[in-house]
């Protein structure tokens, strides 16, 4: 297998949400001398072919075809940073963006 081989991206259901301010379609990645992709490098090519900024595609639900060379999955592609924050699940917005920071404890009490 080869890591840096071509990669093919094809989107269906191509849905322009002008409500909730995004694009949203079906995603089908050929990758047949890989063994898949990651969720970040997906982004970038994404970012890369609608013109946005890395950070406001968000890739999920990819499931690899039984003998690989292809998975399918679910892309969104918002407009805005605020309509991301406002419509999208925090935790898909921790995927997207990083680690979280960890919140500090309570600190112990003294007797």
């Amino acid at each position: 297998m080869d890591p840096t081989g071509p990669v093919t991206l094809r989107t269906s259901k191509f849905i322009t949400n002008r409500l909730l301010k995004r694009k949203q379609f079906v995603l089908t990645v050929l990758h047949p001398t890989r063994p898949n992709l990651s969720r970040a490098e997906l982004g970038g090519k994404l970012a890369t072919l609608y013109k946005t900024d890395k950070e406001r595609v968000v890739v999920f639900g990819l499931k690899t075809k039984f003998g690989g060379g292809s998975s399918q999955g679910f892309g969104l592609v918002y407009d805005d940073e605020e309509s991301q924050k406002k419509f999208e699940p925090r935790y898909r917005l921790v995927r997207v963006r990083g680690k979280a920071k960890a919140k500090a404890g309570d600190p112990a009490k003294k007797k």
